[in-house]
C-alpha cells in the first residue's frame, strides 16, 4: 500500500511540475510544435508567417534533383513587397564558415600555421589581449581562446559599433574568460581577429581572398562581404519586434548571400569541392564545423547539410525578438520542414 501511495504522489508531483513548466513556455512555441504537419514545404512557410515571421525563405537542394525555392510573407512589409527567394540576406555568423575555409587554404599553402600564436601574428596589440602569447591560431578558429565576445558587452546591440576596430576596442584589456585551450566559448571576437590576421598576411582585404579562392571557383556570384557592395533593393528587410524601422541598412559587418548561393556553398563544403585537395579538406575538418546558424537583429539563418537524405536546407527568417522566442520558433519551423522533406521522399 505504501508503494502504491508513493507512486500516486510521484504522479501528482510530475503532473504539477509539467503544468508549472508549461506556464513558463511561450504558447506560440507550443502551438507551432503541436500543429498538424502540412503536406508541403510551402504550406509550412505560410504557417510560419501566421506565427509571427514577417518573411521567410527556404532553399532545398536534394542531391540529384533540381533545387527548390520557397518564400512566404514579405521582403518589405512597409511596401507590402512579397518575399523573394532570390533576395540577398544578411547571413551573420554563417560567414565564419567562409573565414574558416580561407584559414585552411592559407595553412595548406604555408602562409599561416595553426600552432603559431596571436602574439606572432598581431604583436602590435602589445599584450592587450590576455594570454595572447599562448593563444594559438587553432584555438581562435575553434573558439577555445578565452577571448571575451564583443557582442556580449553591455548593451552592445542598442548601439552596435560600425567598424571592426571599434568592436575590438570593446574587449581590449579585459580579463580572459578562461585559460587558452581549457574550455569552449563562442566569441565573435575570435573571427574579427582572424580577419585581421588574414588582412595582414595577404596585404589586402581578406574578402577578396574569399572571392578569388572560394566564391569564384564555385561560381557563387551572389555572395558579398558588406551591404556597401550591393544594391539595397536586392536585400530582404529585417525587423525587430517592438521596433518599427527596417534594419537592412544597418552595417553590422555581416556578409550577404542568396539562399541558393549559401546552399551551393554548404554542399561544396560537405562534399569537398570547396577545397583544392584532400590535405586542405583535412585541415578544415580538424578545426571547424560543416554547418552553421546566424543571428543578428532582423536576420536569422539556419544552413545545414543532412547527410542521411543528401539534402541541403537553408532557411532565412527576417523577424527577431528580444526574448529569443523567434529563434526557437525558427528552429521549430526548420525541423518541421525537414520532416516534410523526409516524408515526401518515401
Amino acid at each position: 500500500m505504501k508503494n502504491k501511495k508513493a507512486k500516486q504522489i510521484i504522479r501528482v508531483l510530475l503532473f504539477v511540475g509539467t503544468v508549472i513548466s508549461l506556464f513558463y513556455v511561450p504558447w506560440i512555441l507550443v502551438k507551432a510544435w503541436m500543429l498538424p504537419l502540412p503536406d508541403t514545404v510551402q504550406e509550412q512557410l505560410e504557417e510560419a508567417t501566421e506565427l509571427g515571421f514577417d518573411g521567410i525563405i527556404v532553399y532545398v537542394d536534394a542531391g540529384g534533383k533540381e533545387p527548390s525555392f520557397y518564400a512566404a510573407g514579405y521582403k518589405n512589409r512597409e511596401n507590402r513587397i512579397p518575399a523573394d527567394p532570390r533576395s540577398l540576406f544578411k547571413i551573420a555568423s554563417v560567414s565564419k564558415l567562409y573565414i574558416a575555409v580561407a584559414i585552411s587554404k592559407l595553412v595548406r599553402d604555408g602562409r599561416l600555421a595553426l600552432d603559431k600564436t596571436l602574439s606572432d601574428y598581431l604583436p602590435e596589440l602589445g599584450g592587450r589581449i590576455e594570454n595572447m602569447d599562448r593563444i594559438t591560431l587553432s584555438m581562435i578558429v575553434q573558439h577555445r581562446s578565452g577571448i571575451p565576445n564583443f557582442t556580449d558587452t553591455h548593451n552592445y546591440w542598442v548601439a552596435p559599433k560600425g567598424s571592426d576596430e571599434e568592436r575590438l576596442q570593446l574587449v581590449l584589456d579585459l580579463p580572459a574568460n578562461f585559460e587558452p585551450g581549457e574550455d569552449y566559448e563562442y566569441s565573435n571576437t575570435n573571427y574579427l581577429l582572424l580577419a585581421r590576421i588574414m588582412d595582414k598576411i595577404l596585404g589586402y582585404n581578406h574578402f577578396r581572398f574569399i572571392q578569388e579562392e572560394i566564391l569564384q571557383p564555385l561560381n557563387l556570384k551572389h555572395t558579398f562581404g558588406s551591404i556597401h557592395d550591393v544594391d539595397m533593393d536586392d536585400v530582404m528587410s529585417g525587423y525587430y519586434v517592438g521596433y518599427d524601422s527596417d534594419l537592412k541598412t544597418v552595417d553590422n559587418g555581416s556578409m550577404l548571400a542568396t539562399a541558393e548561393d549559401l546552399g551551393k556553398f554548404i554542399r561544396a563544403l560537405n562534399d569537398g569541392s570547396a577545397f583544392k585537395d584532400k590535405r586542405e579538406q583535412e585541415i578544415y575538418a580538424s578545426i571547424y564545423r560543416f554547418e552553421h546558424t546566424g543571428l543578428i537583429p532582423g536576420y536569422q539563418t539556419i544552413a545545414k547539410y543532412h547527410k542521411n537524405i543528401d539534402t541541403v536546407v537553408i532557411q532565412f527568417t527576417n523577424t527577431v525578438d528580444f526574448e529569443g522566442y523567434n529563434w526557437n520558433l525558427s528552429e521549430i519551423e526548420y525541423n518541421r520542414i525537414l520532416k516534410i522533406i523526409r516524408r515526401n521522399r518515401k
